[in-house]
């Protein structure tokens, strides 16, 4: 990604000026043209395209973004609606906008998601935010009820515990910004055992 490295932070001017001919609507032609020449290949391959959720959710340096809230997935599900257009759900980027309910979301969507990517969001009174620890309760994503709502539509998908903090020994030269080897294992832990408790609360249901 340029701008991920310092020595490509020069591109980025490039960049900019390359992309700011195109509007929002633009990109969404664009993004429909993309697709439906894609979605044949896709259908002969038997491959799905899931799409990420744009990060963060809103526009930004001038330059649109067009999956960021539910009204925006509607769009991008009817504009191509076809079982193998996809999406990537991530809850870390929909949520740097509390107005954004995920798990919502997922409840309506979840024959369409392909990938789930969990992440959880603390929220500061000055609109800033900063992703947190797993735990429903280092943040106001609600990681239990985003849980719940894959169990409950039955999501046979792929789910990450989408990024994770530096602990112990990690930090600069022996880990990737956002991806703590040790907070995303606490993290997949942690969803695990959402998950089983889930299952035991059917199984009582049951009996």
């Amino acid at each position: 990604f340029p701008g991920w490295e310092p020595e490509r932070m020069a591109k980025l001017d490039e960049l900019f000026k390359a992309y700011a001919p195109v509007t929002k609507e633009k990109l969404w032609e664009n993004l429909k043209y993309f697709l439906e020449a894609l979605m044949p290949t896709c259908h002969e391959c038997d491959i799905k395209m899931a799409i990420h959720m744009d990060d963060p959710p809103w526009d930004i340096f001038g330059l649109p973004r067009l999956l960021v809230d539910e009204p925006s997935i509607d769009r991008f599900l009817k504009m191509v609606d076809d079982p193998y257009n996809c999406l990537t759900l991530c809850t870390g980027s929909l949520n740097a906008n509390p107005n954004n309910n995920c798990a919502e979301i997922i409840r309506k969507h979840c024959d369409r998601i392909a990938f789930g990517h969990v992440r959880n969001i603390h929220h500061f009174p000055n609109g800033d935010f900063s992703e947190a620890a797993h735990r429903d309760c280092c943040g106001e994503t609600g990681i239990i009820e985003v849980m719940r709502a894959y169990h409950d539509c039955g999501f046979e998908g792929y789910i990450r515990p989408d990024h994770g903090r530096q602990l112990w020994e990690e930090g600069p030269g022996n880990c990737r910004p956002g991806y703590g080897k040790y907070d995303r294992a606490l993290g997949i832990q942690y969803m695990l055992g959402i998950w089983d408790l889930l299952d035991r609360l059917d199984e009582e249901k049951k009996g």
